[in-house]
């Protein structure tokens, strides 16, 4: 079907955030569904085998089941099968994730994915239920309340985290190089991210974190640059962007947060896939990140110094999508330099497709590249100085520990079969964690909280001050072999 563009003066923009949100999935795409293609031949023996097993279902199961159901979970299968991205939505599902794009929604904070039947968080979201609990990346949930993730869809699994606000859950988690689980009691709340937040640090240094693109990212984050402008009556000495743990969002953010830093019409991200209006060349342009274009240009009056101070990114694990559009932007440029840990590693456009029944797809429809032509998929973005924030690193999880991610256009048959392997040995090392776990099911141990963002404890950012001050860089040692195809 063919869906037309809500807003004028937007090019095809695409959804490239990272997994489901738990209060719902990441942000609507302003743009239009890709032009028709040419209609393939349809399997016929294929669908003749669907039609069978349909049938058996309805006269031979033990029990009962609706029409309805059967083809709404063969289609939601038909899609979680292809990446751990596409997926498909029901009618409350879409109205949810409409309604994460403006910043609030209910739940615990919490985007997850599925890994080897349980709920795998990607990122909690900062100010969350989760995030103040201590949940992290790479967390294994097996239970919520009483009842075994083992079985459930990851649907169905979100639908039960998120809940009535102000109302308890308990979830049992595992955690990698933890003997025992964690067991996480938490309040459901109605979450209001708020996408931009900002400090000066000391005068002439600013500092400003991006927690996730929404449709108002670029404009609040113009706002917050024009404040600490006017409360540091000058121009900044240097300038901190963070986006840590940011999981991603809207592609006009991401372009929109690029253009406050880069020069008019500079690439900030290109795109490339099967359907013809898949192929995207974004530059720093209003029509490419500002609703109305010029008209509406909220970078039009960024103070000027913003284009060429000394400027550091922080980025971790937690960074994903559009948060990598922006690193691998001022990184190719030599813009700026990026202090942290390897990103997650997600190079692919999601697109929002709206169905004739209310409901949604999330199919992914391309790849982006960075502007001097790397694909991130499956690798994510190498800082410039490779520094860890003090906590236990082997948590971390990338776009390659998922299942069935789409594979990097420059990785050949070799390295997709040590990446398999590597896979198939990271699968079998968490069946083993998971076994062991279990053993001490009822011995739980204690999750600790997060370390506060740009403060004292904050090595990373101590080491982008550190940076811009012209003090030594104090990094950690790299992992050899930091490469997903290595892995």
């Amino acid at each position: 079907m063919q869906v037309k563009n809500k807003y004028r003066g937007f090019t095809k923009l695409g959804l490239v955030g990272s997994g489901l949100l738990l209060g719902l999935m990441l942000s609507l795409t302003y743009s239009a569904v890709a032009e028709k293609m040419a209609k393939p031949e349809l399997p016929l023996d294929d669908l003749r085998a669907f039609a069978e097993v349909f049938g058996k279902i309805k006269t031979d199961y033990v029990e009962p089941v609706e029409d309805k159901k059967l083809i709404s979970e063969a289609i939601s299968g038909m899609l979680t099968g292809l990446d751990p991205h596409s997926s498909y939505m029901d009618v409350d599902s879409f109205k949810d994730m409409q309604a994460a794009t403006q910043g609030e929604f209910g739940g615990l904070g919490i985007e997850v994915g599925m890994e080897d039947g349980l709920v795998k968080v990607i990122s909690p979201i900062e100010d969350s239920p989760a995030y103040a609990a201590g949940i992290k990346s790479g967390d294994l949930i097996m239970k919520l309340d009483e009842k075994p993730v083992k079985g459930m869809t990851l649907n169905d699994a979100v639908k039960i985290m998120r809940g009535t606000p102000n109302t308890p859950i308990v979830l049992t988690i595992l955690r990698k190089n933890e003997s025992k689980p964690l067991v996480v009691n938490l309040v459901r709340a109605v979450i209001k991210n708020k996408s931009v937040k900002f400090k000066m640090i000391e005068p002439g240094y600013a500092y400003a974190r991006v927690t996730q693109f929404q449709e108002r990212t670029g404009e609040d984050l113009a706002k917050a640059i024009k404040s600490m402008h006017a409360e540091n009556k000058g121009p900044f000495k240097g300038f901190v962007l963070d986006l840590r743990n940011d999981p991603g969002g809207l592609l006009n953010g991401a372009v929109g947060v690029s253009a406050a830093f880069l020069p008019k019409d500079t690439l900030v991200v290109y795109t490339e896939g099967r359907a013809p209006d898949s192929k995207m060349n974004l530059t720093v342009n209003p029509d490419n990140y500002a609703r109305g274009g010029a008209v509406n240009d909220y970078m039009r009056d960024i103070p000027a110094d913003l284009k060429t101070v000394p400027m550091v990114v922080l980025i971790n694990a937690g960074s994903a999508s559009a948060s990598e559009i922006v690193a691998g932007a001022l990184q190719d440029h030599k813009r700026a330099t990026l202090i942290g840990v390897r990103t997650f590693g997600k190079g692919s456009v999601q697109t929002i497709m709206p169905m004739n029944n209310g409901a949604a797809i999330k199919l992914t429809t391309a790849r982006y590249f960075t502007p001097n032509g790397r694909s991130i998929q499956a690798k994510g973005i190498e800082p410039d100085y490779y520094v860890e924030d003090g906590t236990d690193q082997s948590y971390n999880i990338h776009e390659a520990d998922l299942s069935r991610h789409i594979s990097n256009p420059t990785d050949d048959k070799t390295k997709d079969a040590a990446k398999a392997e590597a896979a198939k040995a990271a699968q079998d090392a968490a069946k083993a964690e998971a076994a062991k776990a279990k053993l001490n099911e009822k011995k739980f141990a204690e999750p600790t909280a997060p370390i506060e963002a740009a403060s004292k404890d904050d090595l990373q950012f101590a080491q982008a001050m550190n940076f811009l001050k012209g003090n030594p860089v104090i990094q950690s040692v790299r992992p050899k072999v930091e490469t997903a195809e290595a892995k």
